[in-house]
């Protein structure tokens, strides 16, 4: 149960616990009902009730719920709350319906082509402005490894309905970062970063080659970050939805880089697919512009 605050967005009142169900949080925030749910929500000004049950029968009185709905409490589920307050969708809380009668999910040709109107404009404007910065990039990569090293990073990624392609970044690990031919995981103090990657991935100017993908078409200025074939055929078995996030087209930015710091493990590849989620169901010209 919560109410909403002034400013704070809300306030949680306390927790009612169904029959049966073992506690799990501080006693004190238990309320313990002495009469109909509805009843205590008039008398403490409850505005919303949070459904967050792990087992999907019907532990709580329906009846309750719909006579709370009928006072003017707003009744939603768990997934639903992280979604309007948090920003993401919990991948273990929504069921396989969820996807086709949910709200959102949406995209007509009209915005389709004004996506990509947005997305070819931003970058032409990205390139005016970084194009110093990308040759000083240039002619700092050079000296660490020899003027006979190769400047961009070419790798192979998966985009829109899962077709690859060659995502073009700065160079920032060593050349023989991948020697044996094995996939791996960039961690945050990678052995393999030179000391010139280090300063460019700390400040993503080892992203902005990706203008040229988003040029071509294979990606977008807004969208998921674009993943290893190797990490999504992994990912996918071992994460619910995971492939939904390749409904649209990868970005160079997005909802998950903003919301969620940088990660590289199986972990974080679910925390930040929650938020991609959110991305693929709420995405249009609005929230671009916002991220």
């Amino acid at each position: 149960m919560r109410r909403q605050a002034d400013r704070q967005g809300f306030t949680i009142v306390g927790f009612v616990r169904t029959g049966g169900e073992d506690s799990r949080i501080d006693g004190e925030r238990i309320i313990n009902l002495r009469g109909p749910l509805a009843e205590y929500t008039r008398q403490t000004e409850i505005d919303q009730l949070v459904v967050a049950l792990d087992d999907k029968r019907d532990l709580l009185e329906m009846d309750e719920l719909l006579e709370c709905r009928m006072k003017g409490v707003k009744v939603i589920d768990l997934a639903t709350s992280f979604e309007q307050e948090a920003g993401k969708i919990l991948v273990d809380f929504t069921p396989p319906r969820w996807r086709a009668f949910n709200d959102g999910f949406q995209c007509s040709a009209a915005s389709k082509a004004a996506k990509r109107g947005f997305d070819i404009g931003a970058s032409f404007l990205m390139l005016t402005f970084s194009w110093p910065i990308m040759l000083v990039a240039t002619l700092a990569i050079w000296p660490e490894d020899g003027f006979g090293a190769p400047v961009f990073f070419h790798q192979e990624r998966v985009g829109l309905h899962g077709r690859r392609f060659k995502v073009v970044k700065f160079r920032s690990m060593r050349v023989d970062a991948e020697g044996d031919g094995k996939a791996r995981w960039a961690t945050r103090n990678d052995n393999r970063v030179t000391r010139v990657g280090a300063f460019m991935r700390k400040t993503r100017i080892d992203e902005l080659p990706q203008i040229l993908n988003v040029l071509a078409g294979d990606m977008a200025f807004v969208g998921p970050r674009p993943e290893r074939p190797e990490f999504v055929k992994e990912l996918a078995q071992r994460i619910p939805y995971y492939n939904i996030r390749h409904r649209v087209k990868p970005g160079i930015t997005g909802w998950a880089q903003l919301c969620y710091p940088y990660g590289a493990s199986e972990t974080d590849a679910r925390q930040t697919l929650q938020f991609d989620l959110y991305y693929v169901k709420n995405h249009g010209l609005f929230l671009d512009f916002t991220i």
